[in-house]
């Protein structure tokens, strides 16, 4: 962790009025290590999911935990310190952890898309100080959205006064924001020749910063999805990244930014599988413990754990695949490879919404009202996934992945695709 000390010590406007982590993070090594840790934290998260959605209750014990795991700086590169963990391990990582609490899994989404931000368009400058404090177990956010803008034109705007850079602005489904020690934050700066986007690092704790806990879905309950807003909030010129230069060329912002999505909804249709499963060999019980060893007899019921089953692995193999294809854009980010990368995402991430939603609606299916009882909670699994798959609808990647083999036409460049 020398790498960290040196950074900070030498770059004083990276020390803001920010709450520490409660504990330095474990720094990982390696992709195999990333994925045993993520599963060992599977249970412990699992234990409490059910009673955190039910009443709303923030999962700030579990956040400290998971990133004090070090599983919140596995994408930073190893020249700085980090594993460097390939995609495919990112998104089982985000599926593992999504199939024991669907809103812990997506929380550090924002966190790996600010960090892919920075690998990107930040300086080496920004990537040594930034990609540190992640491995030592501080959380991003985001503020990225606003209601009723399009096309990234924001009215969030970075102000370049005598006196200092300031902010000023209103942001909406804002992930993660309520647990960030920073805010990454989408805004607009008068530069010649127009308005020019920048991702600018807010530390949580900077005066004229207000965060609310508004996020009231029915689903991913527990995100902290809500509005953050900023009032003349003094920035340092160190923690603007660019951010629409970094759309202007191929990058692979937007792959990487999905391909979490995607495992979000696999992992949220694992549990829900899962789930299905219990079910009806609980109802198999009475027949098994009679001497009969069958199970449930129905082949409408076998059918049906048939096709959930399928389509899962059908999306599982599709994500996986997207991973090694993001992975070569990454090592040369062509116009090919980033549109090969972008459509290779789509396609899983439409796979992934499908097979979420058809486990989770399969689970009520079988299970009938007893899905619904409280002390089982089952709905959660739909509810979940219904929401998250509302983020950025499959109907548009349809679209996108249809042009691409009919014509060859390459898809836009943004964080949808």
């Amino acid at each position: 962790m020398e790498l960290r000390q040196t950074a900070l010590d030498t770059r004083p406007l990276f020390e803001p009025p920010a709450a520490p982590p409660v504990a330095p993070a474990h720094v990982i090594a390696s992709e195999s290590e990333a994925l045993e840790i993520a599963h060992n934290l599977v249970a412990e998260f699992r234990a409490g999911a059910s009673e955190r959605d039910r009443e709303r209750r923030l999962p700030w014990p579990e956040l400290d935990r998971f990133s004090q795991s070090g599983l919140w700086g596995i994408t930073v590169p190893r020249t700085y310190g980090g594993a460097g963990v390939s995609n495919a391990v990112l998104a089982e990582v985000i599926a593992t952890i999504s199939a024991a609490d669907g809103s812990l899994g997506q929380i550090p989404q924002n966190h790996f898309y600010a960090l892919e931000v920075l690998r990107v368009g930040g300086s080496r400058e920004q990537q040594q100080a930034f990609f540190a404090r992640a491995l030592a177990g501080e959380r991003f956010g985001n503020a990225l959205a606003e209601i009723g803008a399009r096309d990234f034109q924001r009215r969030t705007r970075l102000l370049r006064e005598a006196e200092g850079w300031f902010l000023e602005g209103d942001k909406f489904y804002c992930t993660g924001a309520l647990y960030a020690h920073w805010i990454p934050t989408l805004a607009m700066a008068e530069e010649e020749g127009g308005l020019v986007s920048h991702l600018v690092f807010v530390p949580r704790e900077a005066e004229g910063v207000e965060v609310v806990d508004d996020w009231d879905g029915f689903g991913q309950r527990t995100t902290g999805s809500g509005t953050v807003r900023f009032r003349r909030v003094r920035v340092e010129p160190d923690w603007v990244v660019p951010f629409g230069a970094s759309f202007e060329r191929a990058t692979t912002i937007g792959p990487v930014a999905q391909i979490m999505h995607a495992a979000i909804d696999l992992g949220i249709g694992r549990e829900a599988f899962a789930d299905m499963l219990a079910f009806v060999k609980a109802r198999a019980r009475p027949w098994i413990d009679s001497g009969v060893e069958r199970a449930v007899d129905d082949p409408l019921t076998i059918r049906e754990v048939g096709e959930v089953h399928v389509r899962l692995r059908a999306a599982e193999a599709l994500l996986r695949r997207a991973g090694r294809i993001v992975d070569r854009a990454q090592g040369e980010m062509t116009e090919d490879s980033v549109a090969e990368a972008s459509i290779a995402v789509a396609e899983a991430r439409i796979a992934t919404t499908k097979a979420g939603l058809l486990a989770a609606t399969k689970l009520f299916e079988l299970s009938g009202t007893s899905s619904t009882l409280a002390e089982d909670n089952h709905d959660r699994h739909w509810r979940n996934v219904r929401t998250h798959t509302l983020h950025d609808p499959v109907r548009w990647k349809y679209q996108a992945v249809g042009r691409y083999h009919l014509t060859g036409e390459r898809p836009p460049r943004h964080g949808a695709l």
